[in-house]
């Protein structure tokens, strides 16, 4: 039994320091609008890609999930450290859920699946159970290849020092201001933008690969986030660093990927090799 979701009671089991700081964040992230300059929104959007796409999109998901490519261990680590800036905890938990998700999609076990909600697969996961808790030792079953290393385990256990300090940054060179805009507004939108991967994208939009799961290519979170939300795409094809598959499927972080791929800083892409819609629907 997935040692995550023991049993009902417990997946409904409120976790009480998670939702404080959800609280906390939400609240900042309205103060904010109360408090805005146009150079806190530009710090703020700019911090939203580097979190989004380099952190979560390039980083967590692509590299260290799927291991969709290589790159030197120093840019590894930097990805890794840009997805700690958004607040989803550490590489070894986000890795280990996303790859009980990937095994169990949409059937027990999964850890957010619309099937138990789709409050719970937005937020409600996060909010209870276990399936969220930053323990580096139980994660480190479905992230072995992160465990062995160093600086991921230590990176997973003090997940929140670069967010910290990155406050502590903002907080000297704008004020309040900049901190509730670049730290607590920013990580809000994220998290929610994040959430709706697991939720809308497995509840509307399109199929265009028929997967075992209820994945589904959801055109606006997938602006939302950079490419994430070409869904039904990935669960076709999990180990493709390329997400959108078609010419009008927009996917920055895979332009980002094929950059510094022609920059030389990215190797061994791999990139599924599939029909265009076009060619499906003349074959058929």
């Amino acid at each position: 039994m997935n040692p995550l979701i023991a049993s009902p009671a417990l997946k409904r089991e409120t976790n009480w320091v998670t939702t404080a700081f959800m609280v906390l964040f939400h609240i900042g992230a309205v103060a904010a609008l109360f408090l805005f300059n146009w150079q806190a929104l530009a710090v703020t959007a700019v911090l939203y890609w580097i979190g989004l796409s380099f952190g979560i999109g390039m980083g967590y998901h692509r590299l260290l999930t799927h291991r969709s490519y290589k790159v030197p261990r120093p840019i590894e680590y930097f990805l890794a450290v840009c997805g700690t800036l958004t607040l989803e905890g550490g590489p070894i938990s986000w890795v280990g859920t996303h790859r009980i998700h990937h095994q169990n999609s949409d059937k027990e076990g999964d850890p957010h699946s619309p099937h138990d909600g789709g409050w719970w697969a937005h937020m409600g996961w996060i909010l209870s159970g276990q399936s969220c808790h930053n323990n580096t030792a139980l994660m480190a079953q479905y992230a072995p290849d992160l465990a062995r290393d160093p600086f991921h385990a230590w990176l997973n256990t003090y997940h929140y020092v670069p967010l910290t300090l990155l406050g502590l940054v903002l907080l000297a060179a704008g004020g309040w201001p900049m901190v509730l805009w670049g730290v607590f507004l920013r990580v809000t939108v994220g998290l929610h933008v994040t959430w709706l991967v697991n939720s809308a994208s497995h509840m509307w939009g399109r199929r265009r690969f028929a997967t075992r799961d209820d994945s589904r290519n959801n055109w606006w979170v997938a602006l939302l986030t950079f490419g994430e939300g070409w869904h039904n795409n990935h669960h076709a094809h999990p180990t493709s660093a390329r997400h959108g598959l078609a010419w009008y499927e927009i996917d920055c972080t895979w332009i980002l990927i094929r950059l510094m791929q022609l920059a030389g800083l990215v190797r061994s892409v791999k990139v599924a090799k599939v029909a265009s819609p076009a060619q499906e629907q003349e074959a058929a």
